[in-house]
């Protein structure tokens, strides 16, 4: 009953013109950036926060807009994973596999609407989740002492392989990279300077907006250069939408099947969005009476991968605001955010920022409904995005991103800090170093300090308090467990999703080839009848 009470005072606040405007911006805005291919929901968010600085928004509206910005980015994944085979960002790989087969038989409009409404559904069932089980987890855990935060830091870290889908060393190198730029600037407990050079700007550190700005827009506008894509995505003609009730009735089971699994996916931490569609798809295969369409424009390989990544996004919500432990590469990015504006996720989140956390919640609610009513009427509007030429489209994102990073600061030294980030992020991804670890430890490595050196204190140096309760015992267990499980299930899923991308491969050149021959039979047989 206090949890529903909670919830209706979020929706005061979430309903206010402001904050539903802010709702529709942020809705809108995602779901430009994740039809684009290989932006994603974690360089959309980075891109939009100097935006929301620069704007002066409250904490709510800040919050409201970035996390309406992801939501609309997940949404947004599956435009050109069905129109053009080309995923969004990778949680939407799976929609390649039945959505692009379904547009080529003439049903693009159909395989828009089926994966809007299953990722609505999706959406709607974890957040329904993250009202039951955040508020339960907060209270847990008010039990973890500075010993425990530790373990679960070293948690967060150990299973970063899950959240890149990278090599599990790279990931470490890249959390060590982060690691290391958190200790510039002056030593809290001992007022020493650390790697400071006598720059004043650098004693407090270096600004997680800075750095995650420069590695993902910076970095990502050096891609583009480096592939002079100077023409646009070829147009997309959509045929008019022909969907029946019972299209939508058949897809229901399906689509709650994949926001259950999804929404679980996303609370375990690293586990991400590419499992939950992953398994979502899986799942669905098996339990399909008919398999015989799957790879050849079954709807329900479309609303199962749609449903699943989606469900895993706002589940991924639920250890970043009850721990303070990002579920996804997008999480992290909000989880700076939130540090930015002096807000420290946690369990004491849900007792001291209640008005805010509360509104945030509400607010998906909200932002999944305009997300539908939207995705469905202007889906043709998302589909001329992509024949924009990325030459028109980066130079504007590079300039937003640089007026929001100095209206920040007004610090010219800022801006090259940007593109120092920008270039360290391009060298790095050359490299296939992931960039989501870095960030990572500049978020985490201050607390995780903070944690330890509290834990040494209060045991006089003893190290063993840090595996001193069965609580931080089983939390070092998981973090094991976490290091070590990407060796073992990593290639089996990548072996498998290689394989279904392979199958669907060939059933895509199958049906072509079989098209042309049908196209050329009838053409034959015409020029023969002709008196």
């Amino acid at each position: 009953m206090e949890t529903l009470n909670y919830l209706l005072q979020g929706f005061a606040v979430a309903l206010t013109f402001e904050n539903l405007m802010f709702a529709a911006l942020g809705a809108l805005l995602g779901t430009l950036v994740g039809a684009l291919p290989g932006l994603g929901p974690a360089n959309g968010v980075a891109i939009l926060i100097p935006l929301a600085f620069s704007l002066g928004l409250s904490a709510q509206a800040s919050l409201i807009l970035l996390t309406a910005v992801y939501a609309g980015a997940m949404y947004g994944g599956r435009i050109s994973s069905i129109l053009l085979n080309i995923p969004g960002d990778e949680p939407a790989m799976m929609t390649c596999l039945d959505g692009h087969p379904m547009a080529l038989k003439g049903k693009a409009a159909e395989s828009l609407a089926i994966s809007a409404m299953a990722s609505f559904i999706g959406s709607f069932i974890a957040t329904i989740g993250l009202v039951i089980l955040a508020p339960w987890l907060a209270r847990f855990a008010l039990k973890f002492g500075p010993a425990e935060y530790f373990a679960l830091f070293t948690l967060a870290f150990a299973t970063l392989g899950g959240i890149t889908g990278k090599n599990q060393f790279k990931t470490i190198i890249a959390a060590c990279i982060g690691l290391m730029i958190a200790t510039v600037g002056v030593d809290l407990s001992t007022g020493n300077q650390r790697y400071t050079y006598d720059i004043l700007e650098l004693y407090e550190g270096i600004d997680f907006i800075i750095a995650i700005v420069g590695l993902f827009a910076i970095s990502e506008l050096l891609f583009f250069i480096e592939k002079h894509q100077g023409d646009g995505l070829k147009k997309v003609t959509l045929n008019k939408l022909k969907l029946s009730l019972k299209d939508i009735v058949n897809i229901l089971p399906t689509s709650l099947r994949g926001s259950i699994l999804g929404f679980f996916a996303g609370v375990l931490p690293g586990a991400g969005a590419s499992l939950g569609s992953f398994i979502s798809y899986t799942l669905e295969k098996k339990v399909a009476r008919d398999k015989s369409q799957f790879g050849k424009g079954d709807p329900r390989g479309i609303a199962a991968p749609e449903a699943g990544n989606n469900a895993s996004a706002n589940g991924a919500l639920v250890p970043m605001l009850t721990l303070g432990v990002p579920g996804s590469g997008t999480t992290a990015v909000l989880l700076a955010m939130l540090v930015s504006l002096n807000i420290q996720p946690g369990p004491m989140l849900f007792t001291q920022n209640a008005d805010l956390v509360w509104g945030v919640i509400a607010a998906l609610f909200i932002g999944n409904l305009i997300l539908l009513l939207m995705n469905i009427p202007m889906v043709g509007v998302f589909v001329k995005l992509l024949s924009v030429p990325p030459k028109y489209l980066m130079p504007i994102v590079t300039l937003i991103a640089s007026v929001g990073i100095f209206a920040i600061s007004g610090s010219a030294l800022d801006l090259f800090f940007m593109i120092g980030f920008g270039i360290m992020g391009y060298v790095l991804r050359k490299l296939d170093i992931p960039l989501v670890p870095i960030i990572l430890g500049m978020l985490l490595g201050p607390e995780m300090e903070k944690s330890l050196r509290h834990a040494l204190t209060l045991s006089d140096g003893n190290w063993s308090v840090l595996w001193s309760s069965s609580l931080s015992v089983s939390i070092w267990a998981l973090a094991l467990l976490g290091l070590v499980l990407p060796y073992l299930i990593g290639p089996i899923l990548r072996r498998r999703m290689a394989n279904s991308s392979a199958d669907t491969t060939q059933v895509h050149t199958k049906t072509q080839t079989h098209a042309k021959t049908q196209t050329a039979n009838i053409n034959t047989e015409s020029e023969i009848t002709e008196p």
